[in-house]
């Protein structure tokens, strides 16, 4: 392909994301599949080429454009080289008009701005569109640091988490051994931060997982506690049945998948109210802070359904505290930076009524923050501490709002 096509390629491809996101379609990943499987004539550097360059232009703008090719417009307006492509040529974009929709603007939508907590400022900002690196949880019982970076030299670790390692982005690891072996597992530190928020020093004998979805946090909840019973429970019968390979890769555990009919889980959850030593809602939200793997998804949140998204979390909570024995725990987390899905909804959901303590998990990761997204500089078993904040900048992770309540 010629330079001028790979940017019309790109063009469409923008255009096909563009249309699911206006109709809550197939995720841009899924999309692109699709898109380079009925291209089989582009090779292997044109396919990237093209992906990357409509990447760049997803990442690039936070309101929706026009079209594809207003979207790939506007990086011509601040990319020379780029815009000389669009000339005209066979296969290639028709030459730039000054009539014609150019996108502009910041990366983020305006009124997804505004809700951001103060803490916010450029950097933080524009880390939430930076390219995300690939992080692993691996099994210390079965391989180290050594054994690891014997196989990929440019591995690294953190203090911050026992089991997490980290590496580039594009690095393939699914044919390598320490993956067919069930010794590492894909990851975010964000999502192994919480997981870590969930031990306490008493181990629990019932352990729900109530928003399970693929098994990620219930894979690595169940390598921390072997000796616990562990429901993963969800409401979709793909997600939960995704996390089947991925526990025949780790080995034996005490994983008890349960399907949940929507709006009506507590028909299957009741027989457990007030038993679990752990409740883990790792609650469906606006993905705002995953945004560097998913920045298509900006394009996709409207203010309605966060509406709707804030109510789901303030019931998914209600029906965990159900759950929760006494001493017990629930934790809370969402992938999101808002406010309101993260620490308001902690201290509405959580604070509300006697009982119910929200503490500090005292993790050397993430920032405390009160409900208003402010940094607070609050010692451990401050009970009105709203939890822990992780972003892309400051922790160099996925953006996530955690917090842990115990029950009295």
């Amino acid at each position: 392909m010629t330079p001028a096509a790979r940017v019309q390629a790109a063009i469409d491809l923008v255009d096909a994301i563009l249309h699911a996101a206006r109709g809550q379609g197939a995720s841009a990943d899924t999309l692109a599949r699709q898109f380079f499987r009925e291209r089989r004539y582009m090779g292997s550097g044109d396919r990237r080429a093209v992906r990357d360059l409509a990447w760049r232009a997803v990442r690039r703008f936070g309101e929706l454009p026009a079209n594809g090719r207003a979207a790939l417009a506007g990086l011509a307006r601040e990319d020379a080289d780029l815009a000389a492509l669009f000339d005209g040529s066979s296969y290639g974009p028709a030459l730039l008009s000054d009539a014609e929709p150019v996108a502009s603007g910041g990366r983020i939508p305006g009124w997804i701005e505004r809700l951001l907590p103060a803490l916010f400022d450029e950097p933080e900002k524009a880390a939430l569109l930076d390219r995300a690196a690939l992080d692993l949880r691996f099994d210390p019982a079965r391989t180290d640091a050594q054994a690891l970076r014997s196989v990929w030299p440019e591995i690294v670790f953190t203090d911050a988490l026992p089991r997490a390692a980290r590496l580039p982005g594009n690095t393939p690891v699914e044919d390598s051994a320490p993956w067919q072996q069930g010794v590492i597992d894909v990851q975010d530190w964000g999502s192994q931060a919480i997981v870590q928020a969930c031990l306490d020093e008493t181990a629990p004998e019932l352990v729900i997982d109530l928003c399970a979805g693929a098994g990620g946090k219930t894979l690595a909840l169940s390598a921390l506690m072997p000796d616990a019973r562990i429901i993963a429970s969800d409401t979709s019968r793909d997600r939960l049945q995704a996390m089947q390979p991925r526990r025949k890769r780790a080995g034996p555990d005490r994983i008890e998948p349960l399907l949940l009919d929507p709006k009506r889980e507590w028909d299957k959850l009741a027989r457990f109210e007030g038993q679990a030593g752990l409740v883990l809602v790792d609650a469906p939200c606006s993905g705002s802070g995953t945004w560097r793997r998913n920045p298509e998804t900006r394009w996709r949140l409207t203010s309605e359904r966060l509406a709707r998204l804030v109510a789901e979390q303030a019931r998914l909570i209600e029906i965990a505290r159900r759950l929760v024995r006494p001493g017990g725990a629930l934790v809370y987390a969402v992938c999101s930076l808002l406010p309101d899905e993260g620490p308001r909804q902690a201290a509405r959901g959580l604070c509300r009524g006697e009982g119910w303590t929200i503490t500090d998990p005292n993790m050397t990761i993430g920032r405390l923050v009160g409900v208003d997204g402010g940094l607070l500089d609050m010692p451990q078993g401050a009970g009105e501490a709203a939890g822990r904040l992780l972003t892309p900048h400051h922790d160099g992770t996925d953006g996530f709002f955690f917090t842990r309540a115990h029950r009295t």
